[in-house]
């Protein structure tokens, strides 16, 4: 009886060349979290069922890179922009196999450059520049994580501010939690607190009662860290 492998070959069309070529994915059955992070990071079971590392699509012929979150719809030009500024430079390479740690950081800064040429939604950058993140803090690279964390913060802050995530998965009190939790991380508190305050007084009506939750967990991190470090000041004074 054949063994059934975690990795398998999902069969895709480029969306600007229309070249077809094969990605591998993992099987949900192989893919275990066990823990998130407090702006929803996962924490797999093993690196072997990392799912991160496969989310992004890589054209081998022509260098377009992408998600399952783009959408089919190119504005005007934006496909001659991408051929002129990735095809004409791009060295054929295959991210079809299995993929490394650094492999897969090579897919997302692609992917990230191609959303930008396109003018993908602001929610799908976003979520590209917050995996990156991830993926650089999986890797203790904290300089490259709080980078891409300013980056996917801008992003969420500019999808917020144009509705453009409204029709995608992600609601808009998770869209303000991240707000206020990248906001945290790359030590902008004022924001943070901000934002954290906004998801807190939606709480009455609010269905994701969890996020609500967290939200009011940073905030009172916040306040305790604010406290001790008032403390330290007065002994130290």
């Amino acid at each position: 009886m054949e063994t059934i492998q975690p990795l398998y070959d999902k069969q895709l069309k480029c969306l600007v060349c229309e070249y077809s070529f094969t990605s591998k994915k993992i099987r949900s059955r192989f893919v275990k979290v066990i823990a998130y992070d407090t702006d929803f990071c996962p924490t797999y079971n093993d690196e072997e069922g990392n799912a991160l590392y496969y989310n992004i699509h890589v054209c081998p012929c022509c260098g377009f890179s992408s998600s399952d979150d783009f959408s089919k719809y190119f504005p005007p030009l934006t496909k001659e922009e991408i051929q002129t500024k990735i095809s004409a430079h791009w060295i054929p390479h295959h991210f079809g196999d299995k993929r490394t740690i650094q492999d897969a950081i090579s897919t997302y800064k692609l992917a990230s450059y191609s959303a930008i040429l396109k003018k993908e939604k602001h929610i799908t950058t976003a979520g590209i520049f917050l995996r990156l993140a991830w993926l650089f803090r999986g890797k203790e690279d904290h300089e490259q994580e709080i980078r891409f964390l300013t980056i996917a913060r801008q992003k969420y802050m500019d999808s917020y501010s144009t509705d453009d995530f409204k029709g995608t998965q992600v609601s808009e009190i998770r869209i303000l939690y991240l707000i206020g939790e990248l906001s945290r991380r790359i030590s902008d508190v004022q924001t943070a607190v901000k934002y954290f305050s906004i998801v807190i007084e939606q709480q009455s009506k609010a269905v994701e009662t969890t996020i609500i939750e967290m939200a009011r967990e940073r905030w009172q991190e916040i306040r305790e860290q604010r406290d001790n470090n008032q403390d330290h000041e007065l002994i130290n004074s």
